[in-house]
Parts: structure tokens; C-alpha cells; sequence
């Protein structure tokens, strides 16, 4: 006696649901890493409660004297202007391992001169602190 079954079971198997599945996880992988790393700055922020990692070695201020003008400080000597902040800061650094800079600037100093002031620290190799009030 021969039993016959009634229907086969097709034994193919299809890709496309797999492949679909793939390409979203391409494209989401992508999207995540071109948000993950900005085009940034990087900082060294103090935390308002004093809890630094690094002591700065010196300190360069600035402060707005009025109609684009700006008056920088080295310490507590002022130094006149950009190319002043980067002679001294090389003259009080030399010879010292991974120096550090305590940034200190106005409300009102335009973003320029901070980002100057940053690509001094950079170009010097100097790491730097934005300091912030508590």
C-alpha cells in the first residue's frame, strides 16, 4: 500500500526579505557614525565645583576694551595683542611636559578671539581649560 501526501513542500528559499534587511542596516550604520563624530572642538570644560584633572600651568585672559578691541593678559601682564599671547606663552612654557592653558575670557569677547586663542594652545601643543565661573 502507497500513501501519497497531497501537497510538496517547496524547499526554495528566497533572499529579498534578507537582502532589504541588510541595506536598512547599512544605511542606519552609516547615518549613525557621521552623527557620532562631529566637526568639533575639543575642551577641557572645569566642572563648577573645582574638580580639575589638570592644573593649569598659566593663565591668558581676555577682556573687552570697547569697539572690536580686545586687551590680553598673560598672567597679570598684559601683553598687547595675539602674536604678544604667543611670544609669552613660549617663553614661560619652554622645556615644560604636556604645559597647560587656563583660558579666560569676557562675556562679551566675540567667539573669534577664543578660537584664536585656541589655535595658539593647538599649534604650541599646550592643552587648555575654558575657565567658567561656579
Amino acid at each position: 500500500m502507497a500513501i501519497k501526501r497531497g501537497s510538496k513542500v517547496n524547499q526554495s528559499f528566497s533572499a529579498s526579505s534578507m537582502t532589504d534587511l541588510m541595506f536598512l542596516l547599512l544605511l542606519f550604520m552609516i547615518i549613525a557614525t557621521t552623527l557620532i563624530n562631529p566637526n568639533a572642538v575639543k575642551l577641557m570644560l572645569p566642572k563648577s565645583a573645582n574638580q580639575l584633572k589638570d592644573k593649569a600651568v598659566t593663565t591668558v585672559s581676555i577682556k573687552d576694551a570697547g569697539n572690536g578691541r580686545y586687551i590680553y593678559y598673560v598672567e597679570l601682564e598684559n601683553v598687547g595683542s595675539r602674536e604678544g599671547v604667543a611670544r609669552a606663552l613660549k617663553s614661560r612654557l619652554e622645556g615644560q611636559e604636556k604645559p597647560t592653558v587656563s583660558l579666560h575670557a569676557d562675556k562679551t569677547v566675540a567667539w573669534d578671539e577664543i578660537v584664536q586663542m585656541m589655535n595658539i594652545a593647538k599649534d604650541n601643543g599646550y592643552g587648555l581649560i575654558a575657565a567658567t565661573q561656579p
